[in-house]
């Protein structure tokens, strides 16, 4: 399953910006299959899991804050060289510096309120998705 998966998260800001069924529609077009989808709220305490990484950072409570602000739409994509493509799609974190047409620069506000979470490697992306997704719920 190495590089062909990826896991992504639309997150409050863009769901509560009614973009979600866009953002999915993008990664459909850029030949992404659905495989796992769920329509969920994070608590703090999962928020503050799944960004455990980011845990010393002086942004971290910030974070959790915000991905607990309103609902998210977690997904596990599948693609060959998913990790890589998705990450190009997405564009950079600072939506001023992502390219035109991605989805940061199409659906982004700010760097904090950046739309879409993406995985970041192979590892990650298997990680992620079992955080959110047992086996029954994947197709």
């Amino acid at each position: 399953m190495s590089g062909k998966v990826t896991f992504t998260m639309i997150k409050p800001d863009a769901v509560a910006n009614g973009h979600a069924g866009k953002i999915i529609d993008h990664f459909i077009s850029k030949g992404f299959k659905l495989v796992a989808l769920k329509y969920t709220r994070l608590s703090s305490e999962k928020a503050g899991e799944f960004y455990d990484i980011h845990r010393e950072r002086p942004f971290f409570n910030d974070l959790v804050s915000f991905m607990v602000s309103g609902p998210i739409l977690a997904a596990i994509l599948e693609k060959d060289n998913a990790v890589a493509d998705f990450r190009i799609i997405i564009g950079a974190t600072d939506p001023a510096k992502a390219e035109a047409g991605t989805i940061r620069n199409l659906y982004a506000k700010s760097i904090d309120a950046n739309a879409v979470h993406g995985s970041d490697s192979d590892e990650n992306a298997a990680i992620e998705a079992a955080f959110f997704f047992n086996g029954f719920e994947r197709f």
